[in-house]
């Protein structure tokens, strides 16, 4: 029997537009498209009606289950995100309509299935907004802007997951001043908790299974295999965000997140070098080949200010917003040097909940422009809900 998915699959025919951009391109992309409510891609929904390609635009169709859909300004702009990160794609068009009842009544017999099997991979939120924050390579502070954000995010009073995927170099408890033990409770891993004013932060890593003076000597299916425990495994709970802390460059924990989590959306973190900027165009490279958003870049270590005003661009300038020109991304913002995100770092309190100054309005910003701007949360305010209501109904509690 076809279900919506395999109509959704095989819906058009296989074309290539003049720019090399291939519907089979396109809807791979449109897999990381997830309406939050059903926790499904709108390609096995059966949501995507038609991909029509001409040159370098793709114009995506897309059925929602209601024409009033409160959720149909998030789903255009993930589809447009998703499809534009195809490379070779300059444009996306987006077109609206409503499900008839047919369509609707496959979109119920998915949900149904899926209801019934529980055939989610992870624990993670259908509605958590997942920013993988990746570098072309070591040594530019990609995780102290990683523990800044998610407690910027945090003492906004959101609940934010951080998963520290670095599990060779795993720095994350120390920034935070967290250790202790993982627990376990009905198989799965209990993240630790940090408190931070009205949020807080879960926060799983290696470092709180191996002793941090110890090597971690795993390489390839070893290191996928141990991230895959932390996206499975453990009981992240009700999240409005997970940010992970990759490891630098692009293998296999790379490789493995884009296959196990297609709604993964990448922030870049770079330095001002050009050569920096170069190994980090490599990560959006992967990224896209991986079907996955780029979101946009933060440029790491830019200019330091003495005391007396003098601002001395140590390191260079200009290659965080280089690199977003060249990739087609925003400039999420620029940390500039200061010996106080190190310290913080080393004592454990991350340098954004300290006292005022320029570090700390810069990532507060950033924070501000995640929320509004490149990973807003997601409304949920009744579009597909009440169809969830009834396959309870139906079928009992799923939760």
């Amino acid at each position: 029997m076809e279900t919506a998915g395999d109509a959704g699959r095989a819906g058009g025919s296989r074309a290539t537009g003049a720019g090399g951009v291939t519907e089979q391109a396109a809807r791979t992309a449109l897999l990381g498209v997830i309406d939050p409510e059903l926790g499904d891609n709108v390609v096995d929904l059966g949501m995507v009606r038609d991909v029509s390609i001409d040159g370098s635009t793709v114009t995506v169709e897309i059925a929602l289950t209601v024409a009033g859909c409160p959720l149909r300004a998030q789903l255009r702009t993930d589809v447009e995100r998703r499809v534009g990160s195809v490379p070779g794609v300059e444009r996306v068009e987006v077109r609206m309509g409503e499900m008839d009842a047919e369509e609707r009544s496959a979109l119920m017999a998915r949900a149904r299935f899926k209801a019934r099997d529980r055939a989610v991979p992870t624990e993670i939120p259908a509605t958590a907004r997942v920013l993988a924050i990746v570098s072309g390579k070591g040594g530019v502070g990609k995780s102290s802007v990683t523990v800044n954000l998610a407690a910027a995010l945090a003492s906004r009073g959101l609940t934010v997951g951080l998963l520290d995927a670095d599990v060779w170099g795993f720095s994350v408890p120390r920034m935070l001043g967290m250790d202790g033990a993982v627990e376990a409770r009905s198989s799965k891993m209990i993240p630790l908790r940090k408190e931070i004013g009205a949020g807080h932060l879960e926060v799983i890593s290696m470092g709180f299974l191996a002793d941090e003076d110890t090597a971690i000597m795993w390489r390839g299916l070893m290191l996928s295999r141990a991230v895959q425990h932390f996206l499975e495994d453990v009981q992240w709970g009700a999240l409005d965000y997970l940010l992970i802390d990759m490891p630098p460059g692009t293998g296999d924990v790379q490789m493995g997140l884009a296959r196990m989590l297609p709604r993964t959306e990448m922030i870049i973190v770079t330095t001002p070098p050009l050569a920096a900027q170069k190994v980090a165009g490599r990560a959006a490279d992967m990224a896209r080949k991986g079907y996955l958003r780029v979101a946009g870049v933060i440029e790491n270590m830019s200019a330091f200010t003495c005391s007396h005003g003098t601002s001395y661009p140590l390191f260079g300038e200009g290659g965080g917003k280089r690199l977003a020109e060249a990739i087609g991304v925003p400039l999420i913002g620029s940390v500039p040097l200061d010996a106080g995100v190190a310290a913080g770092g080393d004592s454990g309190e991350p340098v954004v909940l300290g006292a005022d100054g320029p570090v700390v309005q810069v990532f507060e910003q950033m924070a501000d422009r995640i929320l509004t701007d490149i990973a807003p949360l997601v409304e949920m305010t009744g579009c597909t809900a009440r169809l969830l209501d009834r396959i309870e109904s139906a079928l009992g509690p799923t939760g």
